[in-house]
C-alpha cells in the first residue's frame, strides 16, 4: 500500500508521464520530434449530474461577473454608489459596505492569502475541482463551446464541417460562430473595465468616444485574450500555460479525491455483444465515450494525468453507457489513490478522510488568517495620524533658550462627516503647539479634518530648553475626537542640543 505499490499499479494500468511524448528513436535521417502538433479536440456534449452542476456554475459565475458592476450601494452624499468599485482616481476600493484606503492594502494582501489557502485546501481534498468548474478559463471555454455547438452542431457534425470544402453553409456557420465569440469577448472586456469606473457613466461615454484611454486599451486587451484563450487555445492553456497542474502535485496525496477509472472492475476491456456473458472480462466495452466527452482530449483510463482538470464529464459519459448495457454505474468516479490500491489487492475500500494533517494545517491557517483580518476590520479606527519631522533643520534654539522643532502632520479622516479634532503633545512638559497660520497654544490645539479626506498641517512645537535630556526626548502627538471618542497616536523624536 506504499508509494512503490501505487506506482507499479499505475504502470500496469498504462499510465504515462503527464504531458510527455512517446519515445522517438532517431534513425540518423529524420530529426527527433520534441513537440507534437496540436490535435484538434471536439468534445461531445453529455448529460448527467456533473454536466448539470457545470451548467449551474457557468450560469451563476457569468451572471455575477457581468451584473456585479451594475449593483448600487448607498454610501452617502459625495461618495460613489457602485457596490464593487476599484476607484484609482479617488484612491479607494469599495466592496459593498467595506472601504479600503491605499494605506490598508494589507487587507487586499490578506484576501489573496485567503484565496491561496482556500485553493490549497480544496485541492488537497478534491484535486483540480477548481479547474474543472470555477476557473475562468473553464467557464469561458464552456460558454464558447455552447456558441460553437449552436452554429456547427455536436462533435460529429463539427468534425464533418471542418473536413468539408468551403461552401456558403460552412462560411456562414464559421463566420457566425466567430462573430458571436467576438461579441462575448468584447462583453467580457467591457464588463472588466466597469469595475474600475462608475459603470453607467463609463458605459455612456465609451461608445461616444469620451471614455479614458485606459478603458479602450484594457477592453481591447481583454477582448483579444478572451477570444484567443477560450476560442482557439483552450486545452493548451491548461496544459502548457497554467502553472497550477505542476503545483498541485505537492498538495495532493493518496487520500485526495480525483476522477478515477476503476481498472480492477473495467479490465480486461473490449467490445461486448448483447446476450454475451460478462464472465472473465471487465465492464469497460472500450466505447471511448469518456474520451470523446473530455474537453482536454485525454483517456482517463490511462491513469492520473497532468491534463485532467477534474470536470467529471467522463463520469457522466461512462454512467450513461453503463445504464444502456445494464451494468452498475461508477466505473469512472471520484475516488482516492488509496482505494485504487486496496481494490487491486482485493481489500474493501476506505471511506473518504477529509481530516488529515495537511488539510487540518491549511484549514487552521485559513481560519486564523480570516480571524485576524476580521478583527482588524472590526476594530480599525476611522482616524489616523502620522508625524514627519523636519530633516533640513533638526531644531532651532531661540534667544530665550527654548527649543523649537518643526513637523508635518498627516491626518486621515475616514468618516463621512467633517470633524474638529483636538491635538495634544505628550512627553514634553511645558511645550506649546503652533499651527502655521494660527496662534500658538499651550498644551494643545484644534485641527479640522474634512469628510473622507487626507489633511496635512505644518506645526511648530516649542519646549523649554532647560529640562531637555541630552539629544532630546521622544514625544507623542495625540489626536482625538470628543464626539466619536476616536483616538490615535503618532510617536516621533524631539531634537535638542547635545549638551
Amino acid at each position: 500500500m506504499g508509494s512503490a505499490t501505487l506506482i507499479d499499479l499505475r504502470a500496469e494500468r498504462g499510465a504515462r508521464r503527464p504531458g510527455s511524448m512517446p519515445p522517438v528513436e532517431p534513425d540518423g535521417e529524420e530529426p527527433v520530434v520534441l513537440y507534437a502538433k496540436r490535435k484538434q479536440i471536439y468534445p461531445k456534449l453529455v448529460s448527467g449530474k456533473f454536466r448539470s452542476l457545470k451548467w449551474g456554475v457557468l450560469a451563476g459565475s457569468l451572471a455575477i461577473y457581468y451584473a456585479l458592476p451594475w449593483l448600487r450601494w448607498d454610501r452617502g452624499e459625495g461618495a460613489p454608489n457602485q457596490a464593487v468599485l476599484a476607484d484609482f482616481a479617488g484612491g479607494r476600493f469599495y466592496f459593498f459596505g467595506l472601504e479600503i484606503w491605499p494605506q490598508e492594502v494589507y487587507y487586499i494582501t490578506g484576501l489573496l492569502i485567503l484565496a491561496a489557502l482556500g485553493l490549497f485546501l480544496v485541492t488537497a481534498l478534491f484535486g483540480r475541482i477548481w479547474c474543472g468548474y470555477l476557473c475562468p478559463q473553464t467557464v469561458w471555454t464552456d460558454l464558447f463551446l455552447v456558441v460553437e455547438r449552436f452554429f456547427e452542431g455536436d462533435r460529429n457534425a463539427r468534425m464533418q464541417l471542418d473536413k468539408a470544402p468551403w461552401s456558403l453553409n460552412k462560411a456562414w456557420r464559421k463566420g457566425g460562430k466567430h462573430a458571436v465569440w467576438l461579441l462575448v469577448s468584447f462583453a467580457t472586456g467591457g464588463a472588466f473595465i466597469l469595475y474600475w469606473h462608475d459603470a453607467p457613466s463609463l458605459a455612456g461615454s465609451f461608445f461616444s468616444g469620451h471614455a479614458p484611454t485606459t478603458a479602450y486599451v484594457f477592453a481591447g486587451l481583454l477582448t483579444l485574450t478572451t477570444y484567443a484563450l477560450a476560442g482557439t487555445m483552450r486545452e493548451q492553456v491548461c496544459t502548457y500555460m497554467c502553472p497550477w497542474p505542476r503545483i498541485q502535485g505537492a498538495l495532493v496525496d493518496k487520500d485526495t479525491i480525483t476522477v478515477t477509472y476503476r481498472s480492477e472492475r473495467g479490465d480486461p476491456r473490449g467490445a461486448h455483444k448483447k446476450g454475451d456473458t460478462w464472465e472473465g472480462r471487465g465492464d469497460c466495452i472500450d466505447c471511448k465515450q469518456c474520451v470523446t466527452a473530455c474537453p482536454m482530449g485525454i483517456d482517463i483510463r490511462n491513469g492520473p494525468q497532468l491534463e485532467c482538470i477534474g470536470c467529471a464529464l467522463c463520469i457522466d459519459a461512462c454512467d450513461a453507457v453503463m445504464k444502456k448495457i445494464e451494468r452498475p454505474t461508477g466505473l469512472i468516479a471520484y475516488d482516492t489513490d488509496e482505494n485504487v490500491v486496496l481494490r487491486w489487492m482485493k481489500q474493501p475500500a476506505r471511506p473518504f478522510r477529509p481530516l488529515r494533517a495537511r488539510t487540518a494545517l491549511y484549514a487552521v491557517v485559513f481560519v486564523l488568517t480570516g480571524a485576524i483580518m476580521t478583527v482588524g476590520l472590526l476594530t480599525r479606527s476611522s482616524l489616523e495620524l502620522s508625524a514627519i519631522k523636519d530633516r533640513s533643520v533638526p531644531f532651532v534654539q531661540l534667544q530665550s533658550g527654548e527649543v523649537r522643532n518643526g513637523y508635518t502632520l498627516k491626518v486621515v479622516n475616514k468618516a463621512r462627516e467633517r470633524r474638529t479634532l483636538a491635538l495634544g503633545v505628550e512627553g514634553l512638559p511645558g511645550a506649546t503647539i503652533e499651527i502655521i497660520g494660527e496662534n500658538a497654544t499651550t498644551a494643545g490645539a484644534y485641527l479640522v479634518a474634512e469628510a473622507d479626506a487626507v489633511e496635512r498641517y505644518r506645526i511648530l512645537v516649542t519646549a523649554p530648553g532647560g529640562g531637555l535630556a541630552p539629544g532630546g526626548p521622544d514625544v507623542r502627538f495625540v489626536l482625538s475626537d470628543a464626539a466619536s471618542h476616536d483616538r490615535t497616536i503618532a510617536s516621533t523624536h524631539f531634537s535638542g542640543p547635545e549638551n
